[in-house]
């Protein structure tokens, strides 16, 4: 953004445009860290009563990681 455009979303937003992009950020990566407990934890009940094996839990938490580190390589 040039100079006048930054001072104009300011003004007109009452916050500076990396603020908001951070706090943008950091709700993405809360919800994706919300996903990730949600995907394990369901899995982890599946298992727990027997309609899914060690592999799959292991699996499901690896996958879940993998996106949650993509998304996090992206959002920094």
């Amino acid at each position: 953004m040039t100079p006048a455009q930054n001072t104009a979303f300011q003004a007109g937003s009452g916050a500076a445009p990396a603020t908001l992009l951070t706090a943008i950020a950091s709700m993405v990566i809360v919800l994706a860290f919300v996903w990730v407990i949600w995907v394990i934890w369901g899995t982890f009940r599946a298992w727990q009563s027997g309609q899914a094996v060690l592999f799959d839990l292991i699996w499901s938490a690896l996958r879940a990681s993998i996106v949650l580190m993509v998304l996090g390589f992206y959002l920094r």
